[in-house]
C-alpha cells in the first residue's frame, strides 16, 4: 500500500509539473479533467532469436488527468495497473503450454489531440514508463519434463532462456505509445473510448554482451483498448 500511494504521488507531482509547458495565456479556455478508466488488452514479446507465440489477453485499469491547454490539444496523464506478458505456441501434436504474466505499473504521457464538440475524434501519443511489480508463470508438466531432459542430454545448451529463472527482469520498461479514438460529452461526464497500441523500447531481459545474453531484443509489444470516465475539475 506505501509503494501505491508514493506511485500515486509521483503521478500527480509529475502531472502538475507539466501544467506551466502546457499553459497559455488565455487561462480561460483551460479545462482540467480527472478520470478512471479500465480496458483489456493483448501482449507479445519481440524476442529476438525469436519465440513463437500467440497474443496472451490481460487486463489493465487506472486513473487518468487530462489538461486542456488551448482549442484541439492538450496533455493526458496515466496511472495503469497493467497485467501483460507472452504466451507461447506449440506444435498441436503435444500438450505443452507456456505463458508468463509480467505485472506493470505504468506511467504514460500522452499528447492529446481532438476534433469536434460533444462528439470529438481524439488522437493521443508519447512515452512511457513502466515498473515491473511482479511476475508468475504457467507451465504444463510434460514441456517441465522435455526440458529437464534436453538440458541434461546437452548440459552445454542453452534450452528455454526465457523462462522463469534463467534471467533476472528488468524491473523498468519504456517505450512509446499512440492511440485513436472517440470521446462523448454528455451532462454526468466525458466518456473516451480509445485503442492503443505500445512499442516497447526496453528489454525485459539483459541484451549486454558481459552478461552472456542469449536474447538481443526481448521487448513488448501491446494491443489494447480503453474505456475511461472523466469528469471536470474545472
Amino acid at each position: 500500500m506505501n509503494s501505491f500511494l508514493k506511485f500515486i504521488g509521483l503521478f500527480l507531482l509529475i502531472f502538475f509539473a507539466f501544467l506551466p509547458l502546457q499553459a497559455q495565456k488565455e487561462t480561460s479556455k483551460s479545462e482540467l479533467y480527472l478520470g478512471a478508466g479500465a480496458g483489456t488488452l493483448f501482449s507479445k514479446m519481440d524476442f529476438v532469436p525469436g519465440v513463437p507465440q500467440v497474443y496472451k489477453q490481460g487486463i489493465f485499469s487506472g486513473i487518468s488527468a487530462k489538461y486542456i491547454s488551448e482549442k484541439h490539444l492538450g496533455l493526458i496523464v496515466e496511472l495503469n495497473y497493467v497485467q501483460r506478458g507472452w504466451k507461447e505456441e506449440f506444435d498441436s501434436s503435444t500438450d505443452f503450454s507456456y505463458s508468463r504474466t509480467l505485472n506493470y505499473v505504468d506511467i504514460p504521457f500522452m499528447t492529446h489531440v481532438y476534433f469536434g464538440d460533444k462528439t470529438r475524434f481524439v488522437f493521443n501519443a508519447g512515452p512511457q514508463i513502466s515498473l515491473l511489480l511482479g511476475d508468475s508463470q504457467k507451465m504444463s508438466q510434460s514441456l517441465s519434463d522435455n526440458l529437464d531432459e534436453r538440458r541434461a542430454n546437452n548440459p552445454e545448451a542453452r534450452i528455454g532462456m526465457q523462462y522463469e529463472g534463467m534471467y533476472d527482469l528488468s524491473k523498468i520498461d519504456y517505450g512509446l505509445v499512440g492511440g485513436i479514438g472517440m470521446e462523448i460529452r454528455t451532462g454526468i461526464g466525458d466518456f473516451d473510448l480509445e485503442g492503443r497500441y505500445y512499442f516497447g523500447l526496453g528489454d525485459i531481459f539483459t541484451s549486454r554482451r558481459s552478461d552472456k545474453a542469449y536474447f538481443s531484443r526481448s521487448a513488448s509489444r501491446v494491443i489494447e483498448a480503453k474505456l475511461t470516465y472523466y469528469i471536470r475539475i474545472f
